[in-house]
């Protein structure tokens, strides 16, 4: 029940904390975004691994500085082919593979669950496509290259979480630092190269329709990368709690929780196949809670 719940919270914080990066987004490069919300959760997750002393090795800084490339990668690939479009397909491509490639490692490692637990996965499976399909009719079928990214983030996306998942258990986390450092780094070097090249206006988009005060903006993409890092840190405490499949599995139902804030911040409608998709999460939670 415990590893359920904390699944599916770290769900909705990743969905929020991509709803609180989109809104950014809309004024900011999504580099600059991006940044910001790797430093915010690096200076988190150091502050709190700092209070709790935890106990570095080689081993947990190896498996989180591959985790840390992992995302970085997911990422990029993920807006690429988001961009090039359509939503609707690459999305929950992106989503469903991001939990069979645990469900994958799990089961070539022997990470064995019971039979009644299948059925519930697979459910959660089709509610995270259900939940991620944007409906539109305008939309096009996706190029080879647009599927390809998307396939590409999906599994990167799996691998960031089986590499958490390899780190000692004993190194509290302290991979998620590192994941943080790694990725910090990185991106600092993008946006110097492209404020080199382009100059610092190149991370303002100035021809939006979205009014919003600095200070508001900057609130809310520093929220964003705090609710980033919350998930992380859920992820990782589920995964030593119960198990990572589970876990993994009720993490792609990410987009729920970018889907009601647009509907409750943004007045968004919901679609009906978004709402069946809801409510065969709320199901399937329910099954595997048992």
């Amino acid at each position: 029940m415990l590893t359920v719940l904390i699944g599916l919270i770290a769900a909705l914080a990743f969905g929020a904390a991509d709803f609180a990066g989109g809104m950014g987004a809309k004024r900011l490069h999504a580099v600059a975004v991006t940044g910001v919300v790797a430093l915010v959760g690096l200076i988190v997750l150091a502050s709190v691994s700092l209070l709790a002393g935890d106990t570095w090795s080689v081993q947990s800084a190896l498996w989180g500085g591959l985790s840390g490339l992992a995302g970085l990668g997911a990422i990029g690939l993920l807006y690429a082919c988001l961009a090039r479009g359509p939503m609707s397909v690459l999305s929950p491509t992106t989503a469903v593979l991001s939990a069979l490639v645990p469900m994958t490692w799990g089961a070539l490692t022997g990470d064995a669950l019971s039979a009644n637990v299948y059925p519930a996965l697979a459910l959660a499976l089709v509610a995270a496509v259900l939940v991620g399909f944007i409906p539109d009719q305008r939309a096009i079928r996706p190029t080879a290259t647009a599927l390809m990214m998307a396939v590409g983030s999906g599994l990167l996306i799996g691998l960031f979480y089986i590499f958490i998942d390899i780190a000692p258990a004993e190194s509290g986390i302290t991979p998620l630092v590192a994941n943080r450092a790694i990725q910090s780094a990185l991106v600092v070097v993008v946006i110097l190269a492209l404020v080199r090249r382009k100059g610092f206006r190149s991370l303002i988009k100035p021809d939006t329709q979205w009014v919003m005060s600095w200070r508001r903006l900057w609130s809310l993409v520093i929220l964003g990368g705090v609710l980033d890092v919350t998930a992380n840190i859920l992820i990782l405490t589920g995964f030593r709690l119960g198990d990572m499949t589970i876990v993994a599995v009720l993490t792609a139902l990410y987009p729920a929780g970018t889907i009601l804030l647009a509907a409750l911040v943004l007045r968004e409608r919901i679609q009906p196949i978004q709402w069946v998709g809801l409510a065969l999460a709320l199901i399937a939670s329910m099954l595997l809670a048992q």
